[in-house]
């Protein structure tokens, strides 16, 4: 096969698998720092971005997920777009192969395809963002009508982001409450000791309490078996009463043929989002076997590539290793919480209440480079607005430091 022809000059070929945040972030990040030290193929077969995490907002509207075309968006930072998925690698030769056949030649390969969403339990209703909004409208309507009476939102295990889920639940209780609809039992199932835990106990303790106050139930340390006779199965050994399950997808890795995997087909990488194994191949996102999946986290990965890359390239940077920064607007219905934990370097949980936003623009992604930009194109902050006279609950907390990313 033809290996495929530089389109822009530079003396790096850089090759990016994937247009989600990672990719974009990547390729914004490296276009900044290098300049034209690099010349970028972005391999994607969608044709558009979806900006997704205000897609939980969409069945209740009170917002949308935003549409951009994914070829503007990277050939006005000088690079191609090829419209086609990387299927295998070829590290020896630097070679990367696309479905339709092409073999594109590489300096670094950067892995930013994402991770493949799976249906977690039989008979619930899997919330797939955008795609699942009509669904979830339906559930509501049925809601409304007076129907099922206990309605269980189950976190699948595995890797992934639970935010979302509790955002569900949240908004669901708000939905009914503004319908007048009383009598309908909500409760948060979690593998989690704590709601949210992962973002340290003080803020545990404000979205526990936010839920108490809603009047949801929550079952920690507990995973799902089942769901059939309007009962939820449950390990340890138990049931929860549910008319209707909702849970998020369960999420695999799935990257190109010739790349190393774990159980789960995520990419284990190193700090600078090195590939086990392969010289000259990256990866950031949700791809990567780092726990959290995130586009925040994405971002963040992306960026730590980014200057690994451009400090290759001859440009002035000193690469900073990822140090992962969780960022979580929660929407609840009323007022927004701001949640944020950073690493620390062990010395414990350090909180913060706040009144004041923790970032800008205040959206459910932060990237350094992806979220100003899209911000801009799109004239919102994509986020959404708070109430004029609500208050919003920043929350800050300190993790201990991996040293190595798997």
């Amino acid at each position: 096969m033809p290996v495929a022809r530089e389109q822009t000059p530079g003396t790096q070929r850089v090759v990016i698998a994937g247009g989600g945040v990672a990719g974009l972030e990547f390729l914004l990040g490296l276009r900044t720092l290098a300049e034209e030290r690099a010349r970028i193929d972005l391999v994607c077969p969608r044709r558009d971005f979806v900006y997704r995490p205000s897609a939980v907002a969409e069945p209740f509207g009170l917002g949308r997920a935003h549409r951009f075309d994914l070829a503007s968006l990277v050939e006005e930072r000088g690079a191609r777009f090829v419209p086609d998925a990387i299927v295998s690698v070829d590290p020896a030769r630097r070679l990367a192969r696309t479905r339709r056949g092409e073999d594109i030649a590489y300096d670094s390969l950067v892995l930013a395809c994402g991770a493949v969403s799976k249906s977690a339990l039989p008979g619930a209703l899997t919330f797939w963002g955008s795609p699942g909004s009509a669904e979830y409208r339906a559930m509501l309507r049925e809601l409304e009508a007076g129907g099922p009476c206990d309605i269980v939102f189950v976190l699948p295990a595995g890797a992934g982001w639970p935010l979302p889920l509790y955002e569900l639940a949240l908004l669901t209780r708000h939905h009914l409450g503004a319908c007048g609809i009383s009598g309908v039992r909500v409760t948060v199932a979690t593998h989690e000791s704590a709601p949210l835990e992962l973002f340290g106990r003080r803020a545990s303790e404000i979205v526990a309490r936010l839920l108490a106050e809603r009047g949801i139930a929550v079952c920690t340390d507990c995973y799902p078996v089942g769901f059939e006779d309007r009962a939820l199965e449950i390990v340890p050994a138990g049931r929860l009463p549910a008319d209707r399950v909702v849970t998020l997808p369960r999420l695999e890795g799935r990257p190109p043929a010739g790349v190393p995997r774990d159980a789960e087909g995520f990419v284990p990488v190193d700090r600078h989002g090195r590939v086990e194994e392969l010289d000259d191949v990256y990866a950031a996102g949700d791809i990567t076997s780092f726990p959290v999946k995130q586009g925040g986290i994405a971002a963040q990965q992306a960026d730590a590539v980014a200057e690994l890359l451009a400090a290759q390239a001859g440009a002035p940077v000193s690469p900073e290793p990822f140090r992962p920064v969780l960022r979580g607007l929660l929407l609840t219905g009323r007022e927004p919480a701001f949640l944020r934990a950073e690493v620390s370097g062990g010395r414990g949980e350090m909180s913060t209440v706040s009144t004041d936003a923790l970032w800008w623009p205040p959206g459910k992604v932060v990237g350094r480079y992806l979220a100003p930009h899209l911000a801009a194109l799109a004239n919102t902050e994509l986020s959404l607005s708070p109430p004029p006279d609500a208050a919003t609950l920043p929350v800050e907390i300190a993790l201990e430091e991996p040293s190595v990313v798997h």
